[in-house]
């Protein structure tokens, strides 16, 4: 069941959506070749709670860091650990907050000292599937509608989007009703109406979009063929004016 939320609401996911965007201002001072991806999430967590927050992700299904943090062919969930980050890695950070009981979800990738011409238009082209997916969250649009956008610009540019893992609604819960595939035909699903908040998230491979969760940690998303993949994400609400970005700053 979609859950239409009230004004008052969305002003309350806002707040949280808030401490999302400040979070990954603070990473943007902190992320730099050398430091340990537990170090990022250590930070991260710290900073959640120093903001009166919870970090969402944290015990969420058994996940054991506060921030999923995937680097080059890790798609998302990944689990901080003991590596360094190293220059000509993408690192694509996934970060959830609870804040007075409601949530906001947001992510984006990095890039650590300079990487291939290829691989930065993948990081391009998957955030601006991200907004051709947000401009077509209109009211009276199918859910559909969403994820063709993504798709169609992905393909054109010759990439592909992962198929296995979906965005979704958000709000008292982090993971609600619907989900929203970065794929498919348009004009299909549910009409979109005001009071729908959506975490709209492309999740894009340079290869092939085929993916697998590691054996090792049973967390891990990565591709099969090895490539790069790239992951943006932004919490929107739909209102009769419009889409409102309620991670914007993200």
């Amino acid at each position: 069941m979609i859950i239409i939320k009230s004004a008052r609401e969305i002003e309350q996911i806002r707040k949280s959506c808030r401490i999302v965007v400040d979070t990954f201002e603070y990473i943007e001072k902190i992320i730099k070749p050398g430091i340990e991806t537990r170090e990022i999430n250590r930070k991260v967590d710290k900073f959640i709670r120093s903001r009166g927050a919870k970090p969402a992700f944290k015990g969420y299904r058994g996940f054991p860091a506060s921030a999923c943090i995937s680097i080059d062919d890790e798609v998302v969930h990944g689990i901080p650990d003991k590596r360094k980050l190293r220059p000509g890695q993408i690192v694509s950070i996934d970060i959830g907050v609870e804040f007075q009981n409601y949530f906001g979800d947001g992510a984006k990738t990095f890039i650590i000292g300079d990487i291939p011409e290829r691989i930065e238009k993948l990081l391009r082209v998957t955030k601006e599937a991200l907004y051709k997916g947000i401009d077509a969250a209109k009211v009276g649009n199918r859910l559909s509608d969403i994820s063709h956008s993504v798709q169609s610009h992905v393909e054109q540019a010759g990439f592909s989007v992962v198929r296995d893992l979906v965005g979704h609604g958000v709000g008292r819960k982090l993971h609600e009703d619907p989900q929203i595939p970065n794929y498919g035909p348009p004009n299909q699903g549910p009409r979109l109406k005001p009071g729908m908040v959506l975490a709209i998230e492309p999740m894009v491979n340079l290869g092939d979009y085929q993916v697998f969760f590691d054996d090792d940690d049973k967390w891990t998303v990565r591709t099969v063929d090895g490539s790069p993949s790239a992951h943006f994400e932004h919490t929107i609400a739909i209102t009769e004016n419009g889409v409102d970005i309620l991670t914007d700053g993200l």
